[in-house]
């Protein structure tokens, strides 16, 4: 993807993103989990942290807990981050100050794609406008991530947003839990904020695929909301073409039935048959014969009698038993996993979705692979998340070409800086590993 003018790639190269370069600016979860995404499939991931190069940090996901230990006792590091920034270089830089823009412009020159997060209009405050970017590289793809995007109402757009608000105003959390008088059930995890990571991904690559064909760059405006409301299905046709506003339905579903969570014997699994064809294997495997209830619209009336037969065939039976009378009938039902559960499954070890890596302060740790499967040139992990300021050096001397005298004065003006551990992990992990996947 890169061309013969541009500096090469710091990273090794693998996945089908090889050459592809990206800036992060990004803060909390759905920015950095972006490119995150991106460097998991072989782009090169800048991350870009402006001051204090100190503890607390300017980006909170270095400090958000739970914490793993690092080298020492005071230089614990956030799950999160190792998660979030793994694969990453990192760039120590104040954007505040001119010559900290003027770095940072050199290095869109460079780049494809421009990944930030923040209240609308942060960027022009600081003289980096979308213009401005522009102007150092025509072709770049600007992917701005907020609570609600940049335009419309001004009051909404400059709310502040995390992830919970976006599950609000997107209509996500209407749909999650019980009926009243139960409150909504938010997800387990910051879902929304992972989902727009997704999303802003696929715009920052459906922009560079345009800058490539047009060699004009654009901008694109990812509004937390706007992800989860455009994937609640047929919600807003329901109500817009009949009325309806769909509420909460428990762990059933309100068209779809059998499609439910039931109680084994060792725990919940999940029965689900919402089709014609698996609702008589499903009939027959757990024994239920009233013919009536093959019309799936008096199934949908009459659901008690099947959710009884069902709960009852589960309760009498372990979660591995009813997996395997499942297979057998070619009936979906599966055990509610939990993540002792997916460590000690065979599928999940058999598609490599736990690795191993190096974190230059956490040491040797273990968390999620990587998905999807490229048959020829597949994603990986080649480092851990880089302490601050920690490719400095790299950045600014090998893919900018910045002399040595110019970056030990960036450093001594504390346009870049840097928070190397004091120590290096108890495996002995360097801070910096270059070799292949």
């Amino acid at each position: 993807m890169s061309t013969s003018a541009r500096p090469p790639s710091l990273v090794p190269p693998y996945g089908p993103l090889s050459g592809l370069r990206v800036v992060e600016s990004a803060r909390f979860v759905a920015g950095p989990w972006a490119s995150a995404y991106l460097g998991e499939f072989g782009a090169e991931v800048v991350h870009v942290e402006g001051p204090p190069f100190a503890p607390p940090y300017a980006d909170p996901t270095r400090s958000l807990r739970p914490l793993l230990p690092g080298g020492s006792p005071e230089e614990n590091v956030s799950e999160s981050w190792v998660q979030y920034s793994r694969n990453k270089l990192s760039l120590g830089l104040d954007l505040k100050h001119p010559d900290g823009r003027r770095v940072f412009l050199d290095l869109l020159g460079a780049s494809d794609i421009w990944i930030e997060s923040s209240r609308p209009g942060t960027y022009d405050k600081l003289g980096l406008s979308d213009e401005t970017a522009w102007g150092a590289n025509p072709k770049l793809t600007i992917v701005h991530v907020s609570g609600h995007g940049r335009t419309g109402e001004p009051a909404r757009v400059a709310a502040p947003s995390y992830d919970l608000t976006a599950q609000a105003f997107s209509g996500y959390l209407s749909l999650q839990g019980n009926p009243d008088p139960d409150p909504p059930m938010r997800a387990g995890t910051a879902l929304n904020d992972t989902v727009t990571g997704l999303a802003s991904a696929t715009a920052g690559l459906m922009g560079y695929i345009h800058a490539q064909r047009t060699g004009k760059g654009q901008s694109v405006d990812v509004a937390q909301y706007e992800i989860f409301f455009v994937l609640l299905e047929n919600l807003a046709l329901d109500y817009f073409m009949r009325g309806v506003v769909r509420g909460r339905f428990g762990s059933g579903h309100q068209r779809l039935h059998p499609y439910d969570v039931h109680r084994a014997a060792d725990g919940w699994v999940v029965v689900a048959a919402p089709t014609p064809e698996s609702w008589l294997r499903l009939k027959a495997l757990i024994g239920f014969t009233d013919p009536a209830f093959d019309d799936r619209d008096y199934r949908l009336a009459h659901r008690e009698p099947v959710d009884r037969a069902i709960a009852e065939f589960c309760r009498q039976r372990d979660r591995a038993e009813l997996e395997r009378l499942a297979r057998e009938n070619d009936v979906a039902i599966s055990r509610v996993y939990d993540i002792a559960d997916m460590a000690r499954d065979p599928h999940y070890r058999a598609r490599e979705m736990f690795l191993e890596w190096d974190d230059p302060v956490a040491g040797r740790v273990k968390g999620p692979g990587v998905a999807p499967k490229f048959s020829e040139t597949p994603g990986g992990v080649w480092r851990g998340a880089p302490w601050l300021g920690q490719d400095n050096d790299r950045v600014l001397r090998e893919l900018l070409h910045y002399p040595a005298t110019e970056v030990d004065r960036l450093r001594a003006e504390r346009v870049i800086g840097e928070d190397p551990p004091r120590s290096t992990p108890a495996n002995g992990t360097p801070f910096y590993r270059r070799e292949g996947l």
